[in-house]
């Protein structure tokens, strides 16, 4: 008689596998512990609720240290293969991190310098087939030069850096921050500082680099129409009126140009005190009050009015190429604001507004 033995080295069908699999799930739901460990510990695995939590350490280990072979292992996901891109595989304009804060130094016009806490936004266009970057080398690039006082120079040599460092072809880096500088009352002889919103922005765009410097001017503005009907219920009937004015705020955008004079902080603040003096005050007594009434009286301005007075001065001054005004009268009339844009140029040119850009414009105590 021929007897047949199974072919132990073969390997299982699929449908031998299951079976198996199916009586060693009824197994682990039924076995004890002991019982799973002393056959395998892994087909636990087959228990509703899967693999059990291993049994990790809770003490922070003081005295690991990450050596070279140990970052190698670590998993990066920023830098994967493009296989691991979600949603459409296109180039993205800007990717980056926004609000970083460190001291920077800043160089006055009468050679002061001053350490500003500066916030940083800093970005790179990203290839389509790319992941993502390494956020973090934005910032490491920034601190590589954040203690250098600061120029533009140095702004590019953190660029160039990050740059270099993220495999990009266009960058963008803009620094925020407040620049104080003191001001004198009108006539009460008294003093105070009043704090520009500044912000210096280099972009590379197509190999070309443009150096642009921000600020946000607060004035004050006296509707002419108001006046005119004000001083008309004077003459002709007597009645006591006022003219309605507010606090406005324009921010002004101008590219620097190539070469030529240095174009400080100070000087784009007296271009636009020049074109609209009537600045809000820091320190006020009443002959100061008295004395601003006076001024307003003396230079009421409509929104498109003062657009086109920071432009002229803008205009006039070879340090400066394309600009763009952002004028906002926040009205005390109306329930709503006026405002204007003008731009010159083409950095600057755009069909469209963000919804909210005018809102950014408001500045409280």
């Amino acid at each position: 008689m021929n007897v047949f033995t199974p072919d132990i080295d073969r390997k299982p069908s699929k449908e031998e596998a299951a079976k198996a699999l199916e009586v060693l799930r009824r197994f682990a739901e039924k076995a004890l512990d002991d019982e799973i460990d002393a056959l395998d510990p892994g087909i636990a695995a087959l228990r509703d609720g899967g693999v059990p939590y291993p049994d990790l350490s809770r003490v922070y280990p003081t005295a690991f240290r990450a050596d070279d072979a140990y970052r190698e292992t670590l998993p990066d996901l920023q830098n994967g293969p493009s296989s691991l891109i979600k949603g459409e595989n296109r180039l993205i304009q800007h990717v980056g991190i926004s609000n970083f804060r460190l001291p920077i130094h800043y160089r006055t016009r009468d050679h002061g310098e001053l350490t500003l806490e500066t916030s940083v936004t800093g970005t790179v266009s990203l290839e389509a087939d790319k992941k993502g970057i390494n956020m973090s080398r934005i910032m490491r690039s920034f601190y590589a030069h954040a203690e250098k006082t600061f120029s533009f120079e140095v702004i590019e040599a953190a660029l160039d850096d990050y740059k270099s460092d993220l495999e990009s072809f266009d960058a963008r880096i803009m620094m925020r921050l407040s620049f104080p500088v003191r001001r004198d009352s009108l006539r009460s002889g008294l003093s105070g500082y009043q704090y520009y919103d500044i912000a210096l922005e280099l972009v590379e765009l197509d190999g070309v680099r443009r150096k642009i410097l921000h600020l946000d001017y607060v004035y004050s503005s006296t509707c002419p129409c108001s006046l005119e009907l004000s001083e008309h219920a004077r003459r002709t009937r007597g009645q006591l009126a006022t003219p309605h004015s507010q606090r406005s705020v324009a921010r002004v955008s101008a590219v620097l140009a190539d070469e030529g004079e240095c174009l400080w902080f100070e000087d784009l603040i007296g271009l636009c005190r020049k074109a609209v003096p009537t600045e809000t005050q820091v320190m006020v007594k009443r002959e100061d009050e008295q004395a601003f009434a006076e001024l307003n009286a003396a230079n009421p301005i409509f929104v498109e009015d003062a657009a086109r007075l920071f432009a002229e001065q803008l205009q006039a001054d070879p340090r400066i190429g394309d600009f763009r005004v952002l004028a906002s009268h926040q009205e005390s009339l109306h329930s709503h604001d006026a405002v204007s844009v003008l731009t010159e140029g083409t950095t600057f040119a755009n069909d469209s507004l963000d919804p909210k850009l005018f809102s950014t414009l408001f500045h409280v105590g």
